[in-house]
């Protein structure tokens, strides 16, 4: 859950609760994926819940593996989080790379765009194997509070005395490239029966996969379509603009949902802000 999102957005609204819901990986393995990405509904990113899901079904029972290659071979587990699960869970001596971490790694040792590679070695060279726990939390501490990207108290850094970095931090901010992500403009039309049924698909690929929403298109025909206002989302690598419509079909059922239904399928944040335009309706 703190891939990519915040440890203040987890804990408040999702660490407790989707723990309540699957208190063990069996109970996890267990659970149909819809439930799984009800549950993780909010937080972006949802090919994380289908790889937690698919590992939980993967291990078969609820002890996690302890081993590097064990973890590497579940779903959606790469390099670090291995590391962190092996340091943090089973106390073995393995270091964890998160963004402050890598600043605190070049200052420490003078590195100005290192590779990937590299700053694994220097992570692994610095590594108090005796307490892995304790070190990376600390490292991580340091990078968070004191080791910052402007204005670091490199006075009061317990890696001073043999820092680098100390004498010019700037030149070590590990920068990142950033550019604006492009806009895609969509016609999303919202399927409409005589009950007041909604029309829903369940998205398949990589990309918001497992959840159910509206139909997007490129271009339509909207001269007989109702209007009935704009959305629009920004996700990590594009912001989409989007005009919503509906459109009545008589005597359609298969696929078609009443809004409570509706409510309660994991849908997207750009789906469910749809879905209170069509209840407005």
């Amino acid at each position: 859950m703190l891939q990519q999102t915040q440890v203040a957005t987890v804990k408040q609204r999702f660490y407790e609760p989707f723990l309540q819901q699957f208190p063990s990986l069996s109970k996890l393995a267990a659970a149909k994926e819809q439930e799984v990405m009800k549950a993780w509904e909010g937080l972006g990113y949802y090919r994380r819940a289908r790889y937690l899901h698919k590992a939980a079904k993967q291990i078969g029972s609820d002890k996690l593996p302890d081993t590097l290659e064990a973890l590497l071979a579940l779903p959606g587990i790469g390099r670090n989080t291995a590391h962190a699960i092996l340091a943090f869970g089973f106390e073995k001596p393995y270091p964890v790379m998160e963004a402050n971490l890598k600043r605190v790694l070049c200052r420490y040792y003078g590195l100005v765009e290192p590779s990937e590679t590299e700053l694994w070695q220097k992570a692994d060279q610095l590594l108090d194997k005796q307490y892995p726990f304790e070190y990376n939390q600390a490292m991580m501490d340091i990078g968070a509070m004191v080791c910052t990207v402007n204005s670091p108290s490199c006075l009061v850094c317990p890696l001073n005395q043999a820092c680098v970095g100390k004498l010019d931090p700037a030149a070590y901010k590990v920068k990142k490239t950033s550019k604006k992500p492009p806009t895609k403009n969509r016609i999303i039309i919202v399927k409409q029966n005589s009950q007041h049924q909604i029309y829903l698909k369940q998205r398949d690929g990589e990309f918001l996969g497992g959840l159910w929403g509206f139909e997007q298109f490129e271009v339509a025909d909207i001269d007989t379509l109702v209007y009935l206002g704009d959305v629009k989302q920004t996700y990590s690598h594009f912001a989409l603009k989007a005009k919503v419509y509906k459109q009545y079909h008589e005597d359609a059922k298969k696929g078609y949902y009443s809004y409570q239904q509706a409510s309660a399928m994991p849908l997207s944040k750009l789906d469910q802000k749809i879905l209170s335009l069509v209840e407005k309706h």
